[in-house]
C-alpha cells in the first residue's frame, strides 16, 4: 500500500469528521457513532488490526472517557454551587465594577484566568470552568465556548504543570538513544529538554500576544449588535498590552525555570499587572461594548444551563467570599501538582485495568481524587460551609450536573474510543506504521525541505484527533525528530513546533468541544463552534510555521546533539 493510500485511509475518520460536523451541521451525537465505525473498519480491513487490539483501545477509550466527565461534573457542580449560593450575582457584578466592558471581562476571565487554571490543571480544565462563567455573568453560551476553546492554545504546552513537555516530549521522544548521543557530544538530556522547553515558550509568547485582541475580535464580529472586527480592533492597545502582561513572564518562566510554571507564573503576574491598569482605565477606549439585548440573540446562541436567579431569602454573599471557591480550587490544583506527599495520597487511590484484554501495551486508569473533578467537588463541599448553605441546594446542584452529562457522555462514548484506535493502530497485521504517524509521513514526504512550516500543523493534527496537547506529542515527537535528522536541522527545534502545533490544535480538538460544550448546555452545536475556532487555530499554525521557517532556515537554531 502506497503511502499516499495509507494517509488518505488514515485521514478518513477526520475527513467524515469534518464534512458531517463542518459541512453538513450534524449535531455531534449523530455524527461521532459514523466516525467511530469508520475508524474501526478502516483498523480492521487494511490495518489488519485484530478485533481484540480494537475493542480494548475502544474499552480504554471508554476509561478516559469516564476521566473527562468527571472533570465535566465537577465543573459544572460548581457553578451550580455557587448559583445556589448566590456567588454567581456578586461574581457578575463584581466584574461590572471592574469594568462593564465584556471585551475587558473576556480577556480578563477567559485570557488571564484561564491561563492560570491551565497551567494549574490542564487537560480542557479551562473551557468547562471559564465558559459557564461567561455565560453566568451574561455571555451568549456560544461565544463563552468559542472563547474558552480559544484560550487552549498558548498556555496548554506548559499546561497542568508542564505535563505536555515533561510527560508527553519525554514520552515521545527515544528518551535512551537520544541521551546516549548527547553524552557523547558531552551535554545530557535534562539540557536538551531545556532547549526545547526555551523554544516552546519563545515561539508561544511570540504568537500568543496577539490572541487577547483576537478573542476580543471574534466577540464583536460573531456575537456583537454590529457584527464588527472594528469594535474588537478598537481594543487594540489594551489588548496588546493583556498579552505582553502574560507572554512576556510566560517565556522568561520558561527560559529561566523549566516547562512546569510558565503559564502558571504568567497568569499570577498578568493578573496583578492587568486589573489594577483596567480600575484606572488604562488604555480602555472610552465607549463601553455590551452584547444586544438577549431578546434579541438568536436561539443557537443560547444552552439549557442559564444562571438561575437568586432567591429573595437569598444570604449576600462578598465579593472575597464569592471568589474564594475559585482561588480554592487554583490553589489545590496546584498544590496537589507541586507538592510530593499530597500528590502520592491523591493518586494512591485509583480505578482502572491493566493489559486489557491482555494487549499488553493498552491500559487506562482514573485517578478521582487527583483530576480536577476531585478538586472540584471538594471545594463544592467546602463551599458549603463557607457559604453557609443548605444541604439540599448542594444535592440540587449535583442531580442538575448529573443530567448534563447525559448528552455528552453519549458523544465522548464515541469520539474518545476512536481516538484510541487510531492511536493503537501501530501493532497490526499489515505491519504499517499507525495511522497519525502514516498521515505525518505523508506529508513529510511530500514536503521535504519546506517542511517546518508544517511540523505545527502536523501537531496540531495529533491534537485534533487525540484532543489533548500530551498524547499528540507522545505519538509524533519522534517522528519530528527523525525528520529533523533527515533534513540536518536542529531535531530540538522541530519537536519544539510539535510541542506549539499540538496545543494550537486543541482549540478544534472535537471531544474538548463537546466536553465544553456540555458545561453550558450546548450539546448539539459543535459543528459551529468548530467553524468559529478554525479561524485562530489556522492563524496559530500558520504563524507557528513561518516562525519554524524563519527558526531553520533563516537563525540556523542549533541544538545539543548538533554541537550548541
Amino acid at each position: 500500500m502506497s503511502s499516499a493510500i495509507q494517509a488518505l485511509l488514515a485521514a478518513t475518520p477526520i475527513i467524515i469528521a469534518a464534512v458531517l460536523l463542518v459541512g453538513l451541521h450534524w449535531p455531534a451525537r449523530r455524527a461521532m457513532p459514523v466516525v467511530y465505525l469508520t475508524a474501526a473498519g478502516i483498523a480492521l480491513l487494511f490495518w489488519e488490526m485484530s478485533f481484540i487490539r480494537v475493542l480494548a483501545s475502544t474499552i480504554q477509550g471508554m476509561i478516559v472517557t469516564a476521566a473527562v466527565l468527571w472533570i465535566i461534573f465537577g465543573a459544572i457542580m460548581l457553578l451550580n454551587t455557587l448559583q445556589n449560593s448566590g456567588a454567581i450575582s456578586t461574581i457578575r457584578a463584581g466584574f461590572t465594577d471592574i469594568s462593564p466592558d465584556r471585551r475587558v471581562q473576556a480577556i480578563i476571565l477567559a485570557w488571564l484566568f484561564g491561563c492560570f487554571i491551565e497551567g494549574a490543571s490542564g487537560f480542557g480544565t479551562p473551557a468547562a470552568i471559564a465558559a459557564p462563567l461567561l455565560v453566568a455573568i451574561g455571555f451568549p453560551a456560544l461565544g463563552a465556548i468559542m472563547i474558552g476553546m480559544m484560550i487552549q492554545s498558548t498556555p496548554v504546552s506548559f499546561g497542568a504543570v508542564g505535563t505536555p513537555i515533561i510527560i508527553g516530549v519525554t514520552n515521545g521522544l527515544d528518551h535512551i538513544a537520544i541521551s546516549s548521543q548527547l553524552a557523547e557530544k558531552g551535554s545530557s538530556w535534562e539540557i536538551f529538554l531545556q532547549v526545547i522547553t526555551s523554544e516552546v515558550a519563545i515561539g508561544h509568547a511570540l504568537v500568543g500576544t496577539l490572541m487577547p485582541l483576537m478573542m476580543v475580535m471574534m466577540l464583536t464580529r460573531f456575537f456583537g449588535k454590529n457584527r464588527s472586527w472594528k469594535e474588537g480592533l478598537a481594543m487594540t492597545p489594551f489588548a496588546l498590552f493583556a498579552g505582553l502582561a502574560f507572554t512576556v513572564p510566560y517565556a522568561l518562566t520558561g527560559i529561566f525555570l523549566g516547562p512546569e510554571f510558565p503559564s502558571i507564573v504568567g497568569a499570577l503576574v498578568g493578573i496583578a499587572i492587568v486589573i489594577p491598569a483596567v480600575k484606572k482605565g488604562f488604555l480602555i477606549p472610552k465607549r463601553v461594548w455590551d452584547f444586544a439585548p438577549q431578546n434579541e440573540w438568536p436561539n443557537f446562541w443560547f444552552g439549557t444551563i442559564t444562571p438561575q436567579k437568586p432567591s429573595t431569602d437569598e444570604r449576600k454573599i462578598s465579593l472575597p467570599m464569592a471568589w474564594t471557591p475559585y482561588l480554592l480550587v487554583a490553589v489545590i490544583l496546584v498544590a496537589s501538582r507541586v507538592v510530593a506527599d499530597l500528590k502520592a495520597v491523591l493518586l494512591s487511590f485509583s480505578i482502572g485495568w491493566r493489559h486489557i484484554l491482555g494487549e499488553t501495551d493498552i491500559s487506562a486508569g482514573i485517578e478521582p481524587l487527583y483530576l480536577p473533578g476531585g478538586i472540584l467537588l471538594f471545594v463544592c463541599v467546602l463551599t458549603l460551609f463557607l457559604h453557609r448553605m443548605k444541604f439540599s441546594q448542594l444535592t440540587a446542584a449535583a442531580g442538575a450536573a448529573g443530567k448534563t452529562l447525559l448528552g455528552a457522555g453519549f458523544v465522548l462514548i464515541f469520539t474518545i474510543p476512536m481516538v484510541r484506535i487510531l492511536i493503537n493502530s501501530g501493532v497490526n497485521g499489515a505491519d504499517l506504521a499507525s495511522m497519525p504517524v502514516a498521515m505525518a509521513g505523508f506529508v513529510a514526504e511530500t514536503f521535504g525541505s519546506i517542511y517546518p512550516f508544517f511540523a505545527p500543523i502536523i501537531g496540531g493534527l495529533g491534537a485534533f484527533i487525540a484532543g489533548s496537547n500530551t498524547v499528540s506529542n507522545m505519538m509524533l515527537s519522534q517522528f519530528q525528530f527523525e525528520v529533523a535528522t533527515a533534513l540536518s536541522v536542529s531535531g530540538a527545534t522541530m519537536v519544539s513546533l510539535q510541542a506549539i502545533g499540538a496545543a494550537a490544535g486543541n482549540m478544534i480538538a472535537i471531544h474538548n468541544v463537546v466536553a465544553a460544550s456540555a458545561t453550558v448546555g450546548l450539546l448539539g452545536q459543535e459543528g459551529k463552534t468548530l467553524r468559529l475556532t478554525i479561524i485562530p487555530t489556522v492563524y496559530y499554525l500558520v504563524a507557528a510555521g513561518i516562525l519554524g521557517l524563519v527558526a531553520v532556515y533563516v537563525l540556523g537554531l542549533s541544538d545539543p546533539l548538533m554541537g550548541l
